[in-house]
């Protein structure tokens, strides 16, 4: 098992590498001059503007040769100094990260696990009933076909624009004061219900085709076969169908992680909602390369850590796995 984790441990920090460097090299690819769009902020500067846009090309290191800045890039991610944000001068890229990183775990872990949980019994259900299978069907696939943010859009015109249910846009009102009070946590719970439920919704679908398509398998199987010819119950028999099928939809979460966090991101444009997301946009659009790239690295090293995590949960919940593991060691 040691030996396992010990190759599993090699590939993710080759692709930590190969992601980390990819994150340095895209912002540099971008058109522009992300110093000079500093100093427009600041409107017509008289005289010493070349003087100024050297000062602060030194300040951001983007004045050293492109080996030197791509060292000090690394060196940088071992150290926490992330490096200043152009478009939030002054303000460190870390604290600017640590306060979104907050919004992108209240929306994206509760919409995740309760989408995961919901659609895979909806999807039961669907496999073993066939009028819920003709009703249910049609919806899971408009769910899963359905662009992230044009869904998102559809959520905003529905229950904000047509209804006015839930706030357009936003963390929490302007004229709220963030503290732990009645008022503000339901302001806040406003602003965040609808971010939460495009990606529940979404995501929902697509965990349903899957669980329903491995229901559908199992009952075909020569145990399902034989427990019915025995008398068994449908419910028994979908149990176990729900317990076989249950791995491979672990793996999809894997596989699927990297597509829900870009679907968060995209969510949070829509919303603009202040997570990471929000906050590469805004880099993006002021040619923030430090941003960006602090941005990129909280993301890789949440997809990679939450990989690792479900290669775990994987072993332990699938008892083939770890025999295969202790007859290696």
């Amino acid at each position: 098992m040691g030996k396992y984790f010990g190759k599993k441990f090699i590939v993710y920090v080759f692709t930590f590498a190969v992601a980390i460097t990819i994150n340095w090299a895209a912002p540099r690819f971008m058109p522009g001059d992300p110093i000079q769009s500093l100093l427009n902020r600041f409107g017509n500067i008289e005289g010493g503007t070349e003087i100024i846009h050297s000062n602060f090309s030194q300040l951001f290191g983007l004045d050293k040769p492109i080996l030197q800045q791509y060292l000090g890039f690394w060196k940088s991610i071992f150290t926490g100094d992330l490096g200043i944000s152009i478009h939030s001068f002054p303000s460190p890229v870390f604290d600017i990260i640590k306060s979104a990183i907050l919004y992108d775990i209240i929306i994206m872990v509760p919409s995740i696990i309760l989408s995961w949980i919901v659609g895979n019994n909806l999807g039961a259900i669907s496999g073993m009933k066939k009028k819920a299978d003709n009703f249910l069907m049609p919806f899971f696939y408009f769910l899963s076909s359905a662009p992230y943010f044009w869904f998102a859009v559809i959520v905003v015109f529905v229950f904000s624009v047509q209804f006015g249910l839930f706030p357009v846009g936003g963390a929490y009102s302007s004229t709220m004061i963030p503290r732990f009070s009645f008022n503000f946590i339901v302001d806040f719970l406003r602003h965040w219900f609808l971010p939460f439920f495009s990606m529940f919704l979404i995501q929902l679908g697509g965990w349903a085709i899957g669980m329903r398509n491995m229901i559908l398998y199992e009952r075909s199987s020569n145990y399902s076969k034989y427990m019915k010819a025995l008398g068994s119950s449908e419910k028994l028999i979908r149990n176990y169908g729900f317990r076989n099928g249950i791995l491979p939809q672990v793996t999809g979460l894997a596989l699927r992680l990297s597509n829900i966090i870009g679907g968060m991101v995209m969510v949070q444009m829509v919303f603009s909602y202040p997570g990471l997301g929000y906050q590469m946009l805004q880099a993006i659009m002021n040619q923030d390369y430090f941003l960006l790239q602090g941005c990129f690295i909280f993301i890789i090293i949440l997809v990679l850590v939450s990989n690792f995590i479900i290669d775990i949960v994987y072993m332990l919940i699938d008892p083939r796995v770890r025999l295969s593991y202790s007859e290696e060691v």
